[in-house]
């Protein structure tokens, strides 16, 4: 097996369209994405005989806890296949050592949409992979498959409280715009800072939002969905459309007696199925029903909706440096501090 690098971008999204499992983190313009946030990036194909069996986007992350090469929701492979996957993952390894010697990082991070069982498990503690402290993007996510599927499919699926929500919010006249314009990028960012400070999380910055939302208007990939009642707007949703896939990225709401955070998913929702989306992604849950959980509130919403739990291998760390350490015991307080 042979890694070379991809640089155009027809080659990279027409291979990742033969792929099952994916998200938009290994997609052409999330690399674009964190160029412009300053990132170095490299789109690596796994070659056979000259047939691409693999691909995985590798992201440098430059921090003040130590710098990493990161591979999120990746390695892809086009087939169901452990052996496959096996020697893709040590072809990978081996090239982000040395790619990592080359750069001066402190630790390998790998995210991949892989089952979480011992199989995976083993496979990455073979190599000297270890659970890493905390996880960058989620590990375990609800999704609702739509295919073949039309708006009172949708509403069917849903639990009682889910359609009582929207037919309120209905009922209230509330207004749903849907939107790609920056101005309604500013709406949404406003509602946004209220809702980080207001649930004491911490916020993307409005430069990372801002030019996330860019890159992928470019090529039509991104949706403003923003929720008005009598003159003002009361919640907003961040959505990426990408190739047969949802999903809702950022989401804000300003606490009110309309449900209009429930309207606003329908609207996504049906947005999808317009655009012929196989699945809608809800983001990350919790992994368990847990009220002391910070987001609890926000998986019995998303249930809501229908669909089923996704859980993914753990996000796995291997340690190129003794600075490791620093990053690995700063992240853990601070996933303590979040209570994830």
């Amino acid at each position: 097996m042979e890694i070379k690098e991809i640089l155009k971008k027809e080659a990279w999204e027409n291979f990742l369209k033969e792929i099952k499992k994916k998200s938009f983190l290994q997609s052409w313009n999330w690399g674009e994405f964190q160029k412009s946030l300053g990132q170095k990036v490299w789109r690596f194909g796994f070659f056979e005989k000259n047939t691409l069996l693999g691909s995985a986007l590798v992201i440098k992350i430059s921090a003040k806890r130590g710098n990493f090469l990161f591979v999120p929701h990746g390695p892809l492979i086009k087939k169901e296949n452990f052996s496959l996957k096996k020697e893709v993952l040590k072809k990978l390894f081996l090239k982000l050592k040395e790619l990592g010697k080359n750069e001066k990082v402190h630790f390998l991070r790998i995210a991949p949409l892989w089952q979480r069982n011992k199989e995976n498990d083993r496979l990455f503690s073979s190599l000297g992979f270890r659970n890493a402290p905390i996880f960058l993007h989620p590990e375990i996510t609800w999704e609702l498959f739509l295919e073949e599927k039309n708006e009172k499919d949708i509403l069917k699926g849903m639990e009682k409280r889910q359609r009582w929500a929207i037919k309120k919010a209905i009922k209230e006249r509330a207004e749903v715009i849907k939107s790609q314009d920056e101005k309604d990028l500013k709406i949404f960012l406003d509602l946004y800072f209220k809702t980080a400070k207001r649930h004491h999380f911490v916020p993307f910055s409005k430069d990372y939002l801002q030019k996330e939302f860019f890159v992928f208007k470019k090529d039509n990939q991104v949706m403003i969905f923003l929720g008005k009642h009598k003159g003002k707007y009361l919640a907003g949703a961040f959505v990426i459309f990408w190739q047969n896939g949802a999903f809702y990225h950022h989401g804000a709401s300003i606490k009110s007696k309309v449900p209009l955070s429930s309207l606003l998913q329908f609207f996504a929702i049906k947005e999808a199925i317009k655009r012929k989306c196989s699945f809608y992604n809800f983001w990350g849950i919790a992994e368990k029903e847990n009220k002391s959980h910070p987001w609890y509130g926000l998986t019995f919403f998303k249930k809501g909706f229908g669909g089923e739990k996704k859980v993914y291998i753990k996000t796995k760390d291997y340690p190129l440096s003794f600075l490791y350490l620093l990053n690995y015991f700063v992240e853990k307080i601070r996933r303590k501090k979040r209570r994830l």
